[in-house]
């Protein structure tokens, strides 16, 4: 019998680990390059050091999530120098909506009063639905080719370069 620690090294990742991956290393680049594009905004001298730690913390996970790319079931990845922003808007508002769904389900759980339930299930089905618009905006374009895991995982590192270069 295995125990975590004895357990054989794996060679690659499985593909439910590969899909977390994926959601963790496009959400934290997504945001990544939201904070370095506001911080000089912040002039709160506490807050823009903040901002700064959570930067630093940010990249340093992406450094350390990329190296797992490598050890994904398939696919070949590779950077490129694009300056369109389409795929980083539209990433962040995809974040903003997965996020937004899992609160209001969240919050539909910790509900008493009727009415209020009415309202957050009314405003839960909303945010499927912006989600959903998000989402085939992205599919179509390219920008989240979610059927096609070797183009999905080379988007991930080269958004996260891209993040991490900014």
């Amino acid at each position: 019998m295995y125990t975590y620690e004895s357990r054989p090294q794996s060679t690659h990742l499985a593909w439910h680990e590969t899909l977390e991956l994926h959601e963790l290393t496009a959400f934290q680049s997504n945001q990544l390059m939201l904070f370095k594009m506001v911080h000089d905004d912040v002039k709160d001298p506490q807050l823009h050091a903040l901002y700064l730690e959570t930067i630093k913390a940010v990249e340093s996970n992406l450094q350390e999530l990329l190296q797992y790319y490598p050890l994904a079931p398939q696919g070949t990845r590779k950077s490129s120098k694009e300056s369109d922003m389409t795929g980083f808007y539209s990433g962040l508002l995809l974040g903003f909506a997965k996020t937004a769904v899992r609160s209001y389900a969240i919050g539909i759980t910790e509900t008493a009063t009727p009415k209020l339930r009415e309202t957050l299930q009314k405003q839960l089905n909303a945010a499927i639905m912006l989600h959903g618009k998000i989402y085939y905006f992205m599919l179509e374009r390219g920008l989240y080719p979610s059927y096609d895991l070797p183009k999905l995982l080379s988007n991930d590192v080269t958004t996260a370069n891209k993040a991490l270069s900014l």
